[in-house]
């Protein structure tokens, strides 16, 4: 069923879906009342531009817009939650998406740098603290989707971001899209963003090492710099290993990017399969046309 992959990006909130094809998004949430409210919306023109056919710079700036569609997601979905109306939109959005990647460099990836450098202090070779940092990092990043996972209310996301796994599995193996039927598929998904994060921080331990024989203020900025391209990279090679899963050297190359799902993914009920399914069916409406693949 290969054709029938279609081109989208989801995104799990606490209580609700959004799922992004070529042409709009389309978010589902689930309200105190207990009813499903959905919001939808056009796409802004870069996805259609012909910058999404540049491969690795595509990358970076549909990732940089699809955070910003998933920061205006995360605030429609409080605001159904709380009742209130206040919009996150315009500079606002894009302040707190800076502030937040700000935070997230600074956590991920100017954070294990110093590890790097602590154990350089303490006797380290270069290329030794390289590898300090490269494996830091990725302990990082394990141990804080784990630590968040114990929240009850990430809990809760977690089981949104399965039921969006599930409902296009199932929608790609051309199941109907019943709750009953989608809980039956799998929880992973070879295009989801935790895939991603584990490819990044696997280039940026190769990358960064060629750094660290520079002057310091040569290292940070490299490291950096270098972001926006590795995840081009990153993107680009989780796109091409969801496109050739006939290959059995590639299932196998794919089994650590699934097996990190299990920290981001969680089983869902009936519930919140029926919020995915009204998200993916919106947004299916909205395209009108059949989707091609596109990278998650």
């Amino acid at each position: 069923m290969e054709d029938r992959i279609i081109a989208y990006g989801g995104q799990a909130l606490l209580e609700g879906v959004l799922m992004r094809g070529q042409k709009a998004m389309a978010l589902a949430m689930r309200a105190p009342d207990g009813q499903i409210v959905v919001h939808t919306e056009k796409l802004a023109g870069i996805y259609q531009s012909p910058i999404t056919k540049i491969p690795f710079l595509r990358g970076s700036i549909l990732l940089w817009d699809a955070l910003g569609l998933g920061m205006r997601a995360l605030t429609l979905s409080a605001n159904v939650q709380t009742g209130e109306e206040d919009k996150l939109e315009g500079p606002l959005l894009y302040a707190t998406l800076g502030l937040s990647l700000t935070f997230g460099v600074g956590l991920f990836f100017l954070v294990p740098y110093g590890v790097g450098k602590f154990g350089q202090w303490l006797g380290l070779d270069v290329w030794s603290a390289a590898g300090l940092e490269g494996v830091f990092r990725l302990f990082l990043i394990i141990a804080y989707m784990w630590g968040i996972g114990q929240m009850a209310d990430i809990r809760r996301v977690f089981q949104y971001h399965g039921a969006e796994h599930k409902t296009i599995n199932a929608y790609e193996a051309g199941a109907e899209l019943t709750p009953e039927n989608v809980a039956k598929f799998p929880l992973e998904h070879p295009r989801c963003g935790t895939s991603f994060l584990l490819t990044l921080a696997v280039l940026s331990i190769l990358f960064f090492s060629f750094l660290h024989p520079l002057p310091v203020t040569f290292q940070i900025l490299g490291r950096v710099l270098l972001i926006p391209l590795l995840a081009g990279v990153a993107l680009e090679y989780t796109r091409w290993m969801a496109n050739h899963l006939d290959s059995s050297f590639v299932r196998w190359l794919i089994q650590p990017n699934l097996a990190l799902q299990k920290l981001t993914t969680r089983e869902p009920d009936l519930t919140m399969l029926e919020v995915s399914i009204r998200s993916f069916h919106e947004m299916m409406a909205l395209e009108k046309a059949e989707p091609v693949v596109e990278e998650k």
